[in-house]
């Protein structure tokens, strides 16, 4: 269906085009009511996106900006926030953001009963929580006593890509699909086959504005700068990961002795920065870059790469 290259929807300036934008508020308002589980009376039926008055409005640095604010008809308030990289803060973050939203709907001598909910909203291409199963969580405010939800103006959802492991055919809701989108849109056979089996236009609306081609110079240069960002990351954890798997192995097999350690130590590294070049390989793939581009920034051998694409 398409034969054009999408861009991947976890960058926060894709996200941002997506979802932040006054063109595109019927895929943001689609997106809201599938993940709350809105419908009926309670169907969220506009919506005003608000400046970003708390931060930088365009950042390189994930943890200076709020990706998408807005409020409904019935002025609710939705922070909505793509999360990339593991941030041990990042529930404190989701908290501080809420507040800072809830407080700042007042103004100098205004009414507390004027004050309105807020929903913070964030999808995260890590686990969480990972004592918790389900890729979907939502937090409220309950007695400890008695259960109820009497406290009612905050609520957090968190949707854990990493626990999203449905193949397209098991799609059912809204919400799996749009879960199946985040981790598949910049693959252009898994994206014909999304839409040919979903047929939902506004799923296909969000892809459209994916390509690439739709662009300026200045928004792929800051999609390409977070896209560097997060591959330095992921190769920096790949490296971390293994030097720890390496060591451990050389201690078990050393017994002790300083020399097998010392082997096995300079094994997991070797092995841990050999697969962060694969891993940066394979975005850079997905990006589009050609064969000696890749050969380049990565130090890959062109038998290496090779092997890659045939996978």
């Amino acid at each position: 269906m398409f034969a054009t290259k999408f861009l991947d929807p976890t960058n926060d300036i894709a996200f941002k085009k997506i979802f932040g934008v006054e063109k595109n508020k019927a895929i943001l308002i689609d997106f809201l009511n599938d993940v709350l589980h809105r419908d009926g009376k309670n169907l969220i039926e506009d919506v005003k996106l608000l400046k970003n008055h708390l931060m930088p409005e365009i950042s390189v640095y994930k943890s200076s900006i709020i990706d998408v604010l807005c409020t409904d008809q019935n002025g609710v308030r939705y922070v909505v926030e793509m999360q990339v990289a593991r941030n041990g803060g990042f529930e404190k973050r989701a908290q501080y953001y809420a507040a800072k939203v809830y407080i700042d709907q007042i103004d100098k001598g205004g009414e507390y009963s004027n004050l309105k909910e807020v929903i913070f909203l964030a999808i995260t291409e890590y686990v969480m929580f990972p004592d918790k199963p389900d890729y979907l969580s939502e937090h409220v405010t309950l007695d400890k006593k008695t259960g109820e939800h009497d406290l009612k103006d905050f609520s957090y959802t968190f949707i854990e890509l990493p626990k999203f492991t449905k193949e397209l055919s098991e799609l059912e809701t809204g919400i799996e699909r749009w879960c199946y989108f985040f981790k598949h849109a910049s693959i252009p056979e898994d994206v014909n086959k999304m839409l040919e089996h979903t047929k939902d236009l506004v799923i296909e609306n969000a892809y459209h504005a994916l390509e690439a081609h739709n662009w300026t110079k200045n928004e792929l240069m800051y999609y390409n700068e977070i896209a560097k960002k997060k591959m330095d990351i992921a190769a920096r954890e790949s490296y971390v990961k293994n030097e720890a798997r390496a060591e451990a192995r050389a201690e078990a097999l050393a017994e002790g002795k300083a020399e097998g350690r010392a082997e096995g130590k300079a094994e997991g590294i070797e092995e841990g920065a050999r697969l962060a070049r694969i891993e940066m390989a394979k975005t850079l793939l997905k990006f589009g870059f050609d064969n000696q581009q890749i050969l380049n920034m990565t130090g890959l051998s062109k038998e290496e790469l090779a092997s890659l694409q045939q996978d």
